[in-house]
C-alpha cells in the first residue's frame, strides 16, 4: 500500500543531504588539495588545484596526509583517483545534461556510466575499487539510518565475486598454513572452486575417514591490500569529518566499524570460534543445521568445515519437485534466527539467501559465519521494547526508546518527532497482520530517523537490518510470509525473558557494581574538584545556544535606529549639501523639497529599508508575537 512521505516541519534538509552524497565521489576528486611531487598528485584539466578552507587550517594533518599516505601508498592512491575520477566525473556530466558526452565513460562491464542513476554508480566504484570498499559498501548498506534506504538498498547488491587463485597458489596457501600437501591431509581434494570471494575462496574435500569438507582459503597477500585501503579510507575520513557537508554521515565512526569488520573477515580462527559457538546453540536444533568446524584443520588463512548438502533458495524447480514446504521452512528458519537474537544473544547478521540452504532433512543450513552480532541484556530489551512499541501502536513508547538509543542533535525536536512517530505508528498499527509489512515498517523508521539526524548504535542497527533481510529472504520460500507473525509468538516468551528471576539478578548485580564504582570514586573526585578550585584551575563553560542571530538582530536594529535618528537631525537643520544644491536631483522634483538635506535624506531612506529587511527576516522566522 502506498503512502504519502512527509517532512517534518523543522527540518527540510533531506533532498540538500541526498546531494551531498551524490558530490562525495566527484568532491574528493575536485576539492582535496593535490600538492606537485607526490604520486598521483595530478590536477584534472581545467581544473585549479584549491583547497578546501577546513583542510588548511590543521597542516599537521594536511603533512601527514600527504607524506604517509600518497607517498607510500602512491600507486594505490592514483588507482583510487583514477575510478573516483570516472565516476565523479560522470556524476557532473548527468548533472550539466551533457548528452553528447554521456556515451564517453563507460563501467567495467561496458555500461554507459552517466545514464545510471547515482546510487547505481557509486555501487559500480566500490566493486571496481576492490574488496574494502566493496566491504564498505556492505557496511554501508546495513546503516539505512546514516545513509538513507535508497542508497542502502543499492549497496545490498554488491557482489564479491573475484577472479580464483591458480592451482598452485592454493597448494601453497595449504602446505604453509597446514604444514601438508592436500593428499596428505584429504582423501580428496578438488583443486576447482566451487566459488570466489574478495577474501578467499572455497574447496570440496573429503576427510581420510569419509566425511566431505570445505575448506575456505584464504587469497595470498589480501590482508596486506586491505590494510593499505583501511590506511587510506581513514585519511579519508578524517578528511571529511571536517567537510560540513558530510558530518552527518559520520565518517569516522563509519570507518570504526568497517575497520572492526575487515579485521575480523581476515582473521578464519575468529570464524571458527563463531561456528563453534553457534554448534553448540543449535546442537540439538530440528529448525536449524550448523556445520560442524575441524580445527586440526583450520588456521588463521584456512578454514575448513563439514560440507552441507542442501537446495539453494533459489532453485525453485528443485524445491518443487522435492515437495519441500516452504512455509514450514520459512517458520523454521525464522524462529531460529529469533531465537539467537533474543534468547542467545549472537547471531548471523547476514541472512541473505546464497547463505541459506534447505537441507534434505527439511532444517535449514546456515553458511558464512564471518558476519556475526551480538547483544547485551541491555540492547535486546531495547529492541524488544522498540518491536513491541511498533507492534502495539504505542508511538510514545516509541519516541522514547529511539530518543534512548539513539544520538541526536542537540536540538532534537521531540515534538515533532512524537507527531511523526504517532502517524507512522498509525498507520502500520492498524494494518491486518497479513498486510503488515516489517521490512517496508523499519525501512520508514530508519528514513524518520535520518531526516532528525538520529544516529543508531551500530549493533542495533545491525539486528533491526538483519530483521528486514530475514523477512525478505522468507518470502522468497513463501510471499505470505509475515515475520511480525512470528515475533508476535515470542511476545509472551518475551515478557518473562524480561522479568525473569535469572535477568533481574543480573540487572541488580550489575547496577550494585556500578554503584559501589560510584562510590568508591566519589571521594578522590571530590579532592579533585577541591584542589581544582583551590588552585584557580576550575573553569566554568557557559554556551549560549542561538544566542549569535539574537545578538546579530539587537546590534542591527540598534545601527538602524541611531542611522534613522542621526539622519532625522540632519533633516531639521538642513546640513549641506541640500537637494536643491544639486542641479542633476534638484531639477527632478521642480522646486519642491530644495531645502531638505541630500545625506539625511539618504541615511534616512537607508535606514527604512534596513529596519524593513530587519522586521521581515524576524517575521519569517516564526518567533515575532511567540510569548
Amino acid at each position: 500500500m502506498d503512502r504519502p512521505f512527509r517532512l517534518p516541519g523543522n527540518y527540510d534538509g533531506i533532498g540538500r543531504r541526498n546531494e551531498h552524497l551524490r558530490l562525495i565521489i566527484g568532491r574528493w576528486v575536485f576539492t582535496v588539495e593535490r600538492r606537485p611531487g607526490y604520486p598521483g598528485s595530478a590536477v584534472p584539466t581545467g581544473q585549479q588545484s584549491t583547497p578546501h578552507p577546513t583542510l588548511t587550517e590543521d597542516r599537521g594533518d594536511m603533512h601527514l596526509f600527504h607524506v604517509r599516505q600518497i607517498y607510500r601508498h602512491g600507486t594505490r592512491w592514483a588507482e583510487i583517483l583514477s575510478v573516483l575520477s570516472k565516476y565523479g566525473l560522470a556524476d557532473w556530466i548527468d548533472r550539466l545534461g551533457l548528452e553528447i558526452a554521456r556515451d564517453l565513460i563507460k563501467g567495467p562491464t561496458g555500461e554507459i556510466v552517466a545514464r545510471l542513476p547515482w546510487t547505481t554508480r557509486f555501487r559500480l566504484a566500490l566493486t571496481e575499487l576492490g574488496p574494502t570498499f566493496i566491504k564498505l559498501g556492505q557496511v554501508l548498506s546495513t546503516r539505512p539510518d546514516v545513509v538513507g534506504v535508497q542508497l542502502a538498498r543499492e549497496l545490498e547488491e554488491l557482489q564479491e565475486h573475484v577472479m580464483p587463485d591458480p592451482r598452485d597458489v592454493v597448494r601453497r596457501v595449504i602446505r604453509s598454513e597446514l604444514g601438508h600437501d592436500p593428499e596428505e591431509l584429504f582423501a580428496e581434494f578438488h583443486e576447482e572452486p566451487l566459488a570466489s570471494a574478495s577474501i578467499g575462496q572455497v574447496h570440496t574435500a573429503r576427510l581420510k575417514d569419509g566425511r566431505p569438507v570445505v575448506l575456505k582459503i584464504q587469497h595470498p597477500g589480501i590482508e596486506e591490500k586491505v590494510l593499505v585501503d583501511l590506511e587510506i579510507l581513514n585519511a579519508l575520513a578524517v578528511l571529511a569529518e571536517k567537510l560540513p557537508d558530510l558530518q552527518a554521515y559520520r565518517p569516522v565512526a563509519l570507518m570504526t566499524e568497517l575497520k572492526r569488520t575487515m579485521t575480523r573477515e581476515l582473521d578464519f580462527q575468529r570464524e571458527l570460534r563463531n561456528l563453534q559457538e553457534f554448534e553448540a546453540n543449535f546442537r540439538e536444533s530440528n529448525d536449524l543445521k550448523i556445520p560442524r568446524a575441524f580445527p586440526e584443520f583450520s588456521t588463521r588463512r584456512v578454514l575448513t568445515m563439514e560440507y552441507l548438502d542442501g537446495i539453494k533458495l533459489a532453485d525453485h524447480a528443485q524445491i518443487e519437485r522435492d515437495g519441500i514446504d516452504c512455509q514450514a521452512v520459512a517458520l523454521r528458519g525464522a524462529r531460529a534466527y529469533l531465537k539467537m537474537i533474543f534468547q542467545d544473544g549472537f547471531y548471523h547478521a547476514d541472512p541473505h539467501p546464497g547463505n541459506i540452504l534447505i537441507l534434505r532433512d527439511g532444517r535449514v543450513g546456515l553458511l558464512d559465519f564471518g558476519m556475526v552480532g551480538r547483544l547485551d541484556d541491555e540492547l535486546r530489551e531495547d529492541v524488544q521494547v522498540l518491536l513491541s512499541a511498533l507492534a502495539s501502536q504505542d508511538a510514545i513508547t516509541l519516541a522514547d526508546v529511539i530518543s534512548h538509543i539513539g544520538k541526536g542533535p542537540r536540538d532534537l525536536d521531540r515534538a515533532s518527532l512524537t507527531v511523526d512517530l504517532t502517524d507512522y505508528v498509525s498507520y502500520y498499527g492498524h494494518l491486518p497482520i497479513d498486510q503488515f509489512d516489517l521490512g517496508g515498517a523499519l525501512n520508514e523508521m530508519f528514513e524518520i530517523l535520518r531526516r532528525y539526524r538520529i544516529m543508531l548504535p551500530a549493533r542495533i542497527a545491525l539486528v533491526l537490518k538483519t530483521l528486514v533481510v530475514l523477512e525478505g529472504t522468507a518470502q522468497l520460500l513463501n510471499p505470505k510470509f509475515h515475520l511480525l507473525y512470528v515475533i508476535q509468538e515470542y511476545q509472551k516468551e518475551f515478557f518473562w525473558q524480561q522479568f525473569s528471576l535469572r535477568r533481574r539478578l543480573r540487572k541488580l548485580r550489575r547496577a550494585t557494581w556500578r554503584f559501589q564504582h560510584l562510590i568508591d570514586a566519589l571521594p578522590q573526585n571530590l579532592l579533585d574538584l577541591f584542589d581544582h578550585i583551590r588552585s584557580g584551575q576550575f573553569d566554568i563553560r557557559l554556551e549560549h545556544r542561538g544566542l549569535e542571530p539574537s545578538a546579530n538582530r539587537l546590534v542591527s536594529g540598534l545601527l538602524a535606529s541611531a542611522l534613522f535618528v542621526g539622519c532625522s537631525l540632519m533633516l531639521a537643520f538642513q546640513v549641506p549639501p541640500l537637494l536643491g544644491d544639486l542641479p542633476w536631483i534638484g531639477s527632478l522634483f521642480n522646486g519642491h523639497m530644495q531645502n531638505l538635506s541630500f545625506p539625511g535624506a539618504l541615511g534616512a531612506g537607508v535606514s527604512v529599508v534596513w529596519g524593513w529587511r530587519l522586521w521581515r527576516a524576524i517575521r519569517k522566522s516564526g518567533l515575532f508575537d511567540r510569548s
